[in-house]
């Protein structure tokens, strides 16, 4: 094996295992793949939390205790389906109340118009104060000229004056009609505030409260979400932001099964983390492949860094003694050699990258069969 090879390996902080001959071994054991040189920049492994597409927390906007509660934690409910209800009792109450005193405020106006009219069509002050028949005829031809002569009464002037008294009856009447709609307006508010609904199809992710509970504005009733599609969030270093681009396609691992699963970004926060000095950045995940709250890790290119060329192989090449990957390397006698490797990253199309331990135009087995899988040595440190 060359120096090259084994100086790689030695900076991996692993030791070349030296050829390992399999008793019984033939060609007819699998194909062998002549190793690759790719380039390409260097990634970073950054870790996320799983996140739904959407959620709100549900929180209580008037005072009063809860009379229905839609369902638990992972029941799916459409929109507009209702989930929590306070009592509305003292609510319907005084809308009721509002509702009289609208009743009230309308009859109030039709008097005012009533009268109104009244005193311009038959003003009260040109009419006589009393009696009936000749008395009355004498005072409407002789009394009242005389006064208005003498200047003791003014019959146009009293005749304005109740005019306005009787136009700001009706405005007083329509400004009590106003306020008590504005009352009744306000009330239906509350009354819609203290039910909830939900916002959109999903499922309860965590509910704070049961029947019977006494709430206050602003306390947390449920947290609803649309768990059909998800997004990891992660804090990117701002270094590592201007290789991103909304629409590029990465890869992620999912802490479940170490399944490797395309990313796409989806959003770049405008503004980074004045303590942290990180962007947060969320990426799309396919669907059915985690569930929220779990952990993720981003594969984010670093163009900051120099390009680095990165021997290639098959996924299905690589052993695994535990922990330790490894691939059988055909040596110089034509026998396959067992040794240690670094694992980069997956790659399309079944490949995988190799960080150290093996060189370009090596060859390996492809697919190594079960006959050759013993003889796993335990790598040495110096």
């Amino acid at each position: 094996m060359g120096h090259k090879v084994q100086a790689l390996a030695m900076s991996a902080g692993l030791t070349v295992v030296a050829a390992l001959p399999v008793p019984g071994w033939s060609q007819a054991g699998g194909e062998y793949f002549t190793v690759q040189q790719a380039r390409g920049a260097p990634t970073v492994s950054l870790g996320g939390t799983v996140i739904p597409y959407k959620e709100v927390t549900l929180a209580a906007q008037v005072p009063g205790r809860v009379k229905y509660l839609a369902g638990i934690e992972g029941d799916v409910f459409e929109k507009g389906t209702l989930l929590v209800a306070l009592d509305d009792s003292e609510l319907i109450a005084k809308r009721n109340s509002a509702l009289a005193q609208l009743a009230t405020a309308e009859s109030q106006f039709r008097s005012a118009g009533i009268k109104y009219d009244r005193e311009l069509w038959s003003p009260q002050s040109e009419s006589a104060p009393g009696g009936m028949g000749m008395p009355n005829l004498f005072d409407q031809m002789f009394t009242q000229p005389m006064e208005s002569f003498s200047g003791n009464r003014h019959r146009g002037v009293e005749r304005r004056a109740d005019l306005f008294n009787s136009g700001i009856q009706i405005n007083q009447a329509r400004n009590a009609i106003m306020s008590a709609h504005s009352q009744i307006e306000a009330i239906e508010a509350k009354i819609r505030d203290a039910k909830s609904v939900a916002p959109f199809d999903g499922v309860i992710m965590t509910k704070f409260i049961e029947e019977g509970d006494t709430m206050q504005p602003g306390q947390p009733l449920l947290v609803f979400a649309d768990v059909e599609y998800l997004q990891v969030m992660v804090d990117v270093p701002a270094r590592l932001r201007p290789g991103l681009s909304e629409g590029m396609m990465l890869q992620a691992q999912l802490d479940v099964g170490d399944q490797v699963v395309p990313v796409r970004v989806a959003q770049i926060f405008p503004m980074a983390d004045a303590q942290r000095h990180t962007v947060k950045v969320k990426f799309d995940l396919p669907q059915g492949v985690s569930a929220p709250g779990m952990y993720a890790k981003v594969q984010v290119p670093d163009f900051t860094a120099p390009a680095r060329n990165y021997p290639v192989i098959p996924t299905s090449a690589i052993r695994y003694n535990g922990s330790l990957p490894g691939v059988y390397v055909e040596g110089a006698d034509g026998q396959p050699e067992l040794r240690l490797i670094r694992v980069g990253e997956n790659l399309d199309g079944g490949y995988t990258s190799v960080l150290s331990g093996l060189s370009e135009g090596e060859r390996v087995l492809r697919n190594p069969g079960s006959r050759i899988s013993s003889g796993w040595a335990a790598p040495t440190r110096n």
